[in-house]
């Protein structure tokens, strides 16, 4: 199982090495399981011990935890350049060209809301490009359906909201 487990680390930190973005436990884990590389445990598992590690950073959010590869991750998969096989990685390769677009949407737009002193919700909705904010945006609310209705918002109309305060600010 420690052989084993090793593997899925090593995918993991490939994964995350071949892209310039953040992944998601989710596409990693259904990357993993599409595959039938192993159990959505073991995975677990595996990003777990390499966060202890600190081989790899997380930034999380109300639905979504994020995943980079840090320094010590990149030299720790320089190390093991064998252990992952060609068609492993083959994959991996393909996963991205197919969805590259997808995946680096579902982590580019963030939409996130907390409890504020006053009992207010403050929503934070995001768009980043590779770890610098494009734009980041504040709203407060009084009640949490409004902030989860916003964060879902977000997610499906942020282009035609950026498109619109560019319009605005720049005229």
């Amino acid at each position: 199982m420690a052989e084993a487990l090793t593997q899925y680390k090593l995918i993991v930190l490939y994964m995350l090495d071949h892209v310039d973005f953040p992944l998601t436990n989710t596409q990693i884990s259904n990357f993993v399981l599409e595959k039938e590389y192993t159990t959505y445990f073991n995975i677990q598992q595996a990003i777990s011990e390499l966060i202890d590690a600190e081989l790899i950073r997380t930034e999380s959010t109300h639905n979504n935890t994020c995943y980079y590869i840090m320094p010590a991750g990149r030299e720790t998969l320089s190390y093991f350049p064998d252990k992952i096989s060609a068609a492993i990685k083959s994959d991996v390769l393909t996963y991205f060209e197919e969805n590259r677009i997808k995946l680096k949407q579902e982590t580019s737009v963030i939409a996130d809301y907390y409890k504020t002193t006053s009992q207010e919700y403050a929503v934070r909705c995001q768009i980043k490009e590779k770890e610098r904010s494009l734009i980041d945006l504040t709203i407060t609310v009084r009640a949490k359906e409004q902030a989860e209705a916003i964060c879902a918002n977000w997610k499906k109309q942020n282009e035609e909201v950026y498109g619109y305060l560019m319009d605005l600010l720049m005229n």
